[in-house]
Formats: C-alpha cells, structure tokens, sequence
C-alpha cells in the first residue's frame, strides 16, 4: 500500500503511451503522470527525507497540507477571536476603519467577560460630551528648545529594509496627512520617509545614517540628518520587544544601493548590528549621550525605547538622571509582545517584560523618584484599539504606537511571510513585483482613516468615563478580573508607587532590593 500511487502514476503513465494515438489528451494525461512517476523515483533514490523514501509521492502530501495548514484554519478554522497574534475580529475593526466603513457589532460581544485577566473601563454617569478633533500631547522637557505635540497614536519603529519602499512611502503619507508622526525604525531615513509625514528618527545599534566608518557614532552625519525639518524627535533604541537583547546581521546579497545609501553602509558588504551601544556603556553614559544629542540637534526631544529587562538596569537609568540632573524628554516602553521584526522563538516567547507590566514598572519608577512630570512616557506593544491605547494610557502612557496595526492598515493579511521577502501584500517586502500591488496613494489613505477613526473612538471612549482627554485617565478607571468571581481595579491589582517614595523611603516597597542593587555609574548589579 506504500507504493500504491507510485505505481498507479506508473501504470496510467504507460496506459497513456498506449493510447496517445487516440487522442491529444493522452499525451497530455502522459505528460501528468510522467512528471509524478519521475518524482516517484526520486523519492525513492533521495536519502535526506525518510517519509518520502517510504512513501514515494504520497509522502509530498505531508509538506502540501503543512503548508496550506495556516491559512486553512485562519478562514475555515478559527473563530473571530481565536487566532493570534492577532485574530480576525481584531484585523477586521483594522480593515472596517481603514476603509472608513462603520466598524460596530451586531447582537453582543463575542468576548468571554468572566475570563481571567478580562478589563474593561467603567463609565461614568457624569459622561461627558467626546471630543472628537486630534488628541495631543506636548513633547520637550526643561532643556529642550524645539519641544513637539505628539498625537495619542503614532506608527511605532518600523525600518525600511524590513518594510518595503511603498509600504513606508505610504505609511509616511498617511501620517502626514493625518498629523501623527512615523517612527523609521533602525535601518535610517530612506527616501520614502520623506514624504511629509513628521518624523521620530530612531538611533540603534548600527548608527545607520549617522555611522562612522568603524560602525561607530558619527556626530558629523548626525547633524547632517537631524536637520531636516521633518525629524521632530530622536529616539535613542536601547532594546526591542520582538527580540530584546538581541543584534541582527544584514547580509551583503541584501545591502542593496539604495538600503547602503540610507543606512550609510558600503554597498553589498555584511553589516551587522551589535546588542550594545558603543556610543555609551554605563547609565550616566546615556545621559551624556541623551545631552550631546539635543545639543546637536538643536534643541529637539531626545529620548530613549526600551524592552523591560533587568529591573536594577532601568532604575541605574533613574539613578544617572537624578545624579546629572540630565533628562531624557520621552521614554518609550516597548513590550516582549513582539513586533514587525522576526526573531528566533526563544526570544519572541520567552525573552523581555511584556508591555504591562513594563509599563507599570516604568511608570512606577518615574512616579516613585519624582521624575515623572519631567518625562513623557510612551507604550508600544500589540495595541489596535481604543479601548488597547486607553487602558496603557490610565496605566501611565502619554501616547502610544502601534506596528503592525498600520501593517494591517496598509493591507496586511497575517500571512506570517514578514522574513521571507515572499508577502503577499507587497508590506513587508524589498520585491518590487510584489510591492506593485500596494497602491501607494490608495493605502495612504487607509492609514489616515486608521488613525482617525482610532483617536475619534478613543475620544469617544474617555468620555465615557467622564474623562476630557486621556491624560486624564487613572488606573482606577480600569477594571481586572482576577478570578470567576472577583474583579478589582488596576490600582488595587498593581502594586503602584506614591510619588517620590524611592528618594524617601525605597525600603517600604516591593523595589526596595533593586533600588539597592542599582548604580549611576554601572549597568550592573551591585
């Protein structure tokens, strides 16, 4: 029975030649089984698959339906609110208000409201009346002289190499048009960034488009770059959520002219991205960093983004701040949810805090050394919704990004090929066959409808809780089912700092052994 189709293939093959005087059609029925009696052969002749060796043709079937499998179950399998990491009620509220297409429910919610870790956000009976024009918040600490009003919802850091050219073209586009800024990612300013959408330009690793020639820092090229009127912030990216910790390699096949020219790297030569800063190696190094930055830029915010990791780290960070008396304007909480950048699994499942709880940390590590009103804090890390940017707003966030809700704005179905230059939507692809079938002018809109229709639902929703403006929201606003039968607000479930309680008294709360182990002068534990 092994062999049953193999020698099926092999009989009709031979019928076929009997009979390809009748008929054209035999030869090609001939042709057909031809090819599967060739691939038959070889099955059994090949010596690096076991399956296909025992069962020549039929074993190929496994590695069909392995490969048909995802996207069987996501359109024949999986309920509206099964599939991750995002599932199909989620990408349809991004589809319905990217098209400006009226996105409500019919007949309740598809939500299990007595699961664990179910929140919701409680209304008030005061409501009051939503505003819906553009949500706004003011960027720039005392030290800042070109201080930016930052929407409530931006594109968080998405580089071009991993995106195509038309995706950030459009993406820039719709920001522009929609007054919300563009994070560029790593990979630096491109051509297609210069769109007129405002721009965070993020610095990692690499330094691309302002490298030195040994892959340092060059303060030269930086304020070449950082000139441009559309570069509003920059953003220093100390880690990210899709793999924290983590430096990447580009191979040279992949530096093309135009990636070299925007990246400020030798033409088809690998360049690598190391897991450290070589401009800074300790935390007052970063605030020397952070002040060299603004001073070169003339006065623009300069802040940092971060993956939660070591929590004596972060507050070494806190320490340095205190002890130069040199802030930061912003810090962006990334969280281990993942992102738009493929990583190795280890570090997507298992690697880095996820954003709510990095985001209370931060949150109470700002609050608790009395740096919080100085600093703006932004949250990144799997949010599409209102209700997502709301409940990281009361949990602390100022504003917050999202990467791949504007992926899917642009026309992103999940197919998970973001690694493989094979995208289906031409999104996350350096093919420029496959980049044809995003339309630039048509998908620029799509993102503007995005944000839009987003920030008006947000507005509507901070309303609700008899809030004007989501800076107005509090943890207490926001509800967390712990059990079946108990649900407690975040304030209660968190175990939240009062203000300037680590300067007075850090061995009252639950830091007290981090703060300890924390140094200005070193990232490590003391």
């Amino acid at each position: 029975m092994r062999f049953f189709i193999f020698f099926a293939a092999t009989a009709s093959l031979i019928a076929s030649l009997e009979f390809a005087w009748v008929s054209p059609y035999f030869y090609v029925s001939a042709i057909f089984f031809g090819i599967m009696v060739l691939y038959g052969v070889f099955d059994l002749v090949q010596r690096q698959h076991a399956l296909w060796r025992n069962y020549p043709i039929i074993g190929r079937a496994r590695w069909v339906l392995e490969f048909a499998r995802p996207y069987l179950r996501q359109y024949l399998v999986e309920s509206d609110t099964d599939g991750m990491p995002y599932n199909r009620e989620q990408r349809s509220l991004v589809y319905r208000r990217a098209k400006n297409v009226v996105s409500v429910e019919p007949f309740g919610s598809h939500v299990d409201f007595n699961e664990n870790r179910y929140e919701w956000l409680n209304h008030s009976i005061a409501a009051k009346e939503a505003e819906l024009d553009d949500l706004r918040v003011n960027v720039g600490g005392q030290d800042c002289k070109q201080p930016y009003s930052c929407s409530v919802f931006n594109i968080s850091a998405m580089s071009f190499g991993a995106l195509g050219a038309h995706a950030i073209e459009a993406l820039n586009r719709g920001a522009a048009a929609g007054k919300f800024y563009h994070d560029t990612g790593e990979g630096g300013i491109s051509p297609y960034h210069r769109k007129g959408g405002d721009l965070v330009w993020e610095i990692g690793t690499g330094y691309f488009g302002c490298r030195a020639s040994d892959g340092g820092f060059d303060s030269e090229k930086f304020k070449g770059t950082v000139a441009l009127d559309a570069v509003k912030m920059i953003e220093i990216k100390i880690s990210q959520g899709a793999k924290p910790g983590h430096g990447g390699v580009l191979p040279g096949a992949k530096v093309t002219q135009e990636i070299a020219q925007t990246r400020g790297i030798p033409e088809g030569i690998t360049c690598e991205s190391p897991p450290f800063h070589r401009a800074f190696s300790t935390p007052i190094g970063l605030m020397d960093y952070i002040a060299q930055l603004r001073d070169l830029s003339g006065g623009k915010p300069v802040g940092f983004k971060l993956c939660i990791g070591h929590r004596w780290e972060f507050l070494a960070i806190i320490k340095a701040m205190l002890k130069t008396g040199i802030r930061p304007d912003f810090i962006v909480i990334d969280g281990a949810e993942g992102g738009t950048g493929a990583a190795p699994v280890e570090f997507q499942d298992h690697i880095g805090v996820p954003l709510r709880d990095g985001l209370v940390f931060a949150r109470n590590a700002l609050i608790g050394a009395g740096l919080k009103d100085d600093i703006r804090l932004g949250a990144s890390g799997k949010m599409i919704s209102a209700f997502g940017l709301a409940s990281s707003m009361a949990m602390g966030a100022d504003w917050c990004n999202a990467g791949r809700g504007f992926m899917f704005a642009l026309g992103c179905v999940q197919s998970l090929n973001c690694h493989t230059n094979h995208c289906p939507t031409g999104v996350a692809t350096q093919d420029r066959l496959m980049q044809r079938g995003l339309v630039v002018e048509h998908k620029a809109k799509r993102v503007t409808n995005y944000h839009r229709n987003t920030v008006r639902a947000l507005g509507e929703v901070v309303a609700a809780a008899g809030c004007t403006h989501p800076s107005d929201l509090k943890p207490c606003h926001i509800y967390h089912r712990i059990s079946a039968t108990e649900a407690r607000p975040a304030n209660e479930v968190y175990d939240l700092l009062a203000q300037g309680v680590l300067l007075d008294d850090p061995k009252s709360t639950y830091l007290a052994s981090s703060w300890a182990s924390a140094s200005a002068d070193t990232f490590a534990s003391q």
